[in-house]
């Protein structure tokens, strides 16, 4: 759906700065080569498959014989013109980088003895070199697979989410590797896209992401003086009322990071075991006081 002109005549992207488009570049580049080693020393030797175009790509390269990296960027260059299209210029320059890098580095890894025929290994440990390298493109503004951008257009088009797209694109690939590599490789290629999608998220969010914590109880300026002192957090008193007694009810809202979430439990059981806890996941946080740091 093409947004209104007026609306866009009001936009001005702000460009990168040199050093911020250096760093980007940089971490595609690493993002991609680590992708490149996950296919070619680890998964590809061993007949295990990614999800997406590139899974698309090891079996046509089973296939007819063309090299991994050739087919990889065949198969994405239609994906990146949609992404142009759809998404944007900056989305689709680091897109056709990141896959130029992984295309040649992939090419260049071709006839390097891979490191292990033991299955287990093979998957776990190029599980998590792949989702590592694809963390750190898609953290970067770029994307290795067309899938997603697929995905993004079709959800516009289609009563489902852009998540369960891929996982039907997936289901669809990991069955057809099943006919061509045997069900074996083929559970051994979901068990990979598992380990990789987690090690992607940890990735993409880091191990200390941010998340709101909710604290309904009757001793909230103790509780809230013990995050200020224990935890360095702020946090901010809401007003609210319960809607089977209708009693005035004060409400804590703080944000913290996934380290702190067992201090946080403690500090709660501590000044009142009876207080209601609620804990959710961010995806960013900015502004304010907030600073993510470790505890000592």
């Amino acid at each position: 759906m093409d947004k209104p002109n007026n609306i866009l005549t009001k936009i001005k992207h702000k460009k990168l700065s040199t050093a911020a488009f250096i760093k980007r570049l940089v971490l595609i580049s690493i993002g991609a080569s680590l992708m490149a080693v996950s296919l070619e020393l680890f998964l590809v030797p061993n007949k295990i498959l990614d999800g997406g175009i590139t899974g698309i790509s090891i079996i046509l390269t089973h296939l007819l014989g063309w090299k991994l990296g050739i087919i990889i960027f065949l198969l994405n260059l239609p994906f990146i013109y949609i992404g142009y299209k759809q998404i944007g210029k900056t989305f689709a320059i680091s897109t056709l980088y990141g896959i130029s890098v992984l295309s040649i580095v992939t090419f260049s890894l071709h006839h390097v003895t891979f490191v292990t025929d033991d299955l287990l290994l093979a998957t776990v440990f190029g599980g998590i070199i792949l989702g590592i390298g694809v963390g750190l493109v898609i953290r970067s503004g770029g994307s290795l697979d067309g899938t997603e951008v697929l995905s993004i257009l079709l959800n516009g088009k289609l009563p489902f989410s852009v998540g369960e797209i891929i996982m039907f694109f997936n289901l669809f690939i990991f069955s057809s590797a099943g006919f061509v590599f045997g069900w074996n490789r083929a559970m051994y290629s979901v068990l990979a896209y598992f380990i990789a999608f987690k090690v992607i998220d940890i990735v993409i969010q880091g191990l200390d992401e941010s998340k709101s914590a909710w604290i309904i109880s009757d001793e909230v300026e103790e509780i809230g003086e013990a995050i200020l002192a224990r935890l360095g957090r702020g946090v901010t008193y809401l007003k609210g009322e319960g809607a089977y007694t209708g009693d005035d009810k004060k409400v804590i809202f703080c944000v913290i990071t996934r380290l702190e979430e067992a201090k946080l439990k403690s500090i709660i059981e501590e000044l009142d075991p009876s207080a209601f806890f609620a804990v959710a996941t961010m995806s960013e946080v900015r502004g304010g006081r907030f600073k993510k740091k470790h505890i000592h």
